[in-house]
C-alpha cells in the first residue's frame, strides 16, 4: 500500500488509504465484493487482520494490504485501490499471491490447504488498454482453454476508465464513483457518507499525515542515493578517461549526459 500524496480534506475513496479505512465497515465491504463477484454468494466477512502487513523475510520485499477479508466458505480477498499505472501490477499481483500463500498454510501442511483466493486491483487507469471496466485472469491450459489448472487463484483488474457495457449496473455505479463521478445509487451514496464520516477521524488523519511524511522521507533518501551512486560513477569514468588519455572526452562527459551514458557502457561502469 502506498499513500496518494493529496490533502486530507481532498481525499475521497479512490485514496488507497482511505478506501482501507471505508473497507473497514464490514457491510460494505461485503456489498463491494458482492457486486464485483455476484456469482458468488457471500454470508459474511471476517478480518484476519486490518491492513494486514505481510514481512517473508528480512531481505523479501514486504508489502501491506489495503483490504485482506475472508467469508463463510474461508476464501481469501484481497482489495487494492490503485489511482495510478505503476506499470508492474500484473507482477506485483503474482508477487502478493506467493506472499498471501505463505500465510495461509503452515509447515507441514498440505497444499490442499490453501484457500480459494481473489486478488483484486482497482484502477483508475486502463492498464490493458481494451476498454474493459473488468479484465478477469485464471490459470488456463494454452492448448485447451477448456481445461482450468485448478489451483484457485484469480486475479481481477477493475478499470473506472471504460464505456463499454460489460459490467452490472451496480458495479459501473461503484467505478463511476471511485472515478469522480455522480450516481444515485444507493450503495454509492453510503459510501460517500462513511468516506466524509472517515475524514473526521482524528487518529485516521494523523496516520495519513505520518504516513505522508514517511514516504516524503524515503523519497528524499532515495534522491540522496542516486545523487550518490551517480557521483560515484562519474568519478570512475573520469578516472578511466585519464588513465586513457581522452581530456577532451573528460570535458564532454560532464556536459553530454547521452554521450556520458554510452561510456559508462563502454567503460562496463553500472
Amino acid at each position: 500500500m502506498g499513500v496518494n500524496q493529496t490533502n486530507w480534506e481532498d481525499l475521497g475513496i479512490s485514496n488507497d488509504f482511505l478506501f482501507g479505512k471505508v473497507m473497514q465497515n464490514p457491510r460494505l465491504c461485503q456489498e463491494l465484493l458482492q457486486r464485483i463477484l455476484p456469482d458468488l454468494k457471500i454470508d459474511h466477512i471476517e478480518y484476519p487482520e486490518l491492513q494486514k502487513a505481510i514481512k517473508p523475510d528480512a531481505d523479501a520485499k514486504s508489502i501491506r494490504l489495503d483490504v485482506y477479508v475472508k467469508d463463510n466458505e474461508n476464501i481469501v480477498y484481497n482489495i487494492e485501490m490503485q489511482a495510478s499505472d505503476t506499470k508492474e501490477l500484473p507482477k506485483r499481483s503474482r508477487y502478493y499471491q506467493s506472499l498471501i500463500d505463505l500465510q495461509l498454510i503452515d509447515k507441514g501442511q498440505t497444499y490442499r490447504k490453501l484457500n480459494r483466493s481473489y486478488i483484486i486491483f482497482i484502477c483508475l487507469e486502463d492498464i490493458f488498454g481494451h476498454r474493459r471496466h473488468i479484465y478477469t485472469f485464471e490459470n488456463l491450459c494454452k492448448e485447451d482453454s477448456s481445461i482450468s489448472m485448478g489451483d484457485e487463484t484469480t486475479k481481477i483488474f477493475l478499470n473506472t476508465d471504460s464505456d463499454m457495457d460489460d459490467v452490472s449496473k451496480e458495479l459501473k455505479a461503484f467505478l463511476d464513483y471511485a472515478a469522480g463521478k455522480t450516481t444515485n445509487d444507493t450503495f454509492v451514496q453510503e459510501l460517500d457518507e462513511a468516506v466524509k464520516e472517515a475524514k473526521q477521524n482524528r487518529e485516521w488523519r494523523h496516520e495519513y499525515m505520518t504516513l505522508l511524511m514517511r514516504d516524503q522521507i524515503n523519497v528524499e533518501k532515495g534522491i540522496e542515493k542516486g545523487v550518490e551512486k551517480g557521483e560515484e560513477k562519474l568519478s570512475q569514468l573520469i578516472a578511466r578517461l585519464i588513465e586513457d588519455k581522452r581530456s577532451q572526452d573528460v570535458i564532454r562527459v560532464t556536459q553530454d549526459k547521452l554521450y556520458r551514458n554510452k561510456l559508462y557502457k563502454e567503460y562496463f561502469i553500472n
